[in-house]
């Protein structure tokens, strides 16, 4: 498989893109569970994965722990940055990178992944610079849908159904 690492953007991509708070303040996101099962089937296959997202949330960390994901960068303003920082760490170019992002600050890492993915309702530009428009939406089973895309194109579609036939 050429791609070894996913980043994810949140906020319209692992969520439907909505934020909604609670009388005390809380904020409240939702995520898809299909989604994690393929992000941890894709680590559990060798795959590296890093949550790189413009905004600040616990939920998003918990769901990150909870999903033990490798890299999990919060609050970032320049997203090219970011992943070249966690590109020399793993000592890998972006040949090996697929990015999903939903919306304008995702431009820098989907332009220059060696493979780009937009959910079906992302912004109109986003979705006329990505190799790939998902049928799925944020939030809906758009990282799955990517993930599958990648073991499918690299063979490796059978190794992720036995991950769990083996259960």
């Amino acid at each position: 498989m050429s791609i070894k690492l996913l980043l994810l953007d949140v906020d319209g991509t692992m969520t439907d893109g909505k934020i909604a708070y609670t009388n005390s303040g809380d904020e409240i996101k939702s995520f898809c569970v299909k989604d994690g099962l393929a992000i941890v089937s894709w680590m559990r296959l060798g795959g590296y994965v890093a949550i790189v997202t413009g905004r600040e949330s616990q939920i998003v960390t918990k769901r990150a722990k909870e999903l033990q994901i490798n890299y999990l960068y919060q609050g970032v303003k320049d997203k090219k940055a970011v992943v070249e920082k966690i590109l020399k760490e793993l000592n890998m170019g972006w040949e090996s990178v697929a990015a999903i992002g939903d919306d304008l600050n995702d431009l820098p890492m989907l332009l220059r992944a060696h493979k780009s993915y937009a959910p079906s309702n992302a912004n109109e530009y986003v979705k006329q610079k990505v190799d790939t428009i998902l049928n799925a939406s944020g939030g809906e089973g758009a990282v799955r849908e990517m993930i599958e895309d990648l073991l499918y194109m690299s063979g490796k579609i059978e190794a992720f159904w036995a991950l769990w036939e083996a259960e």
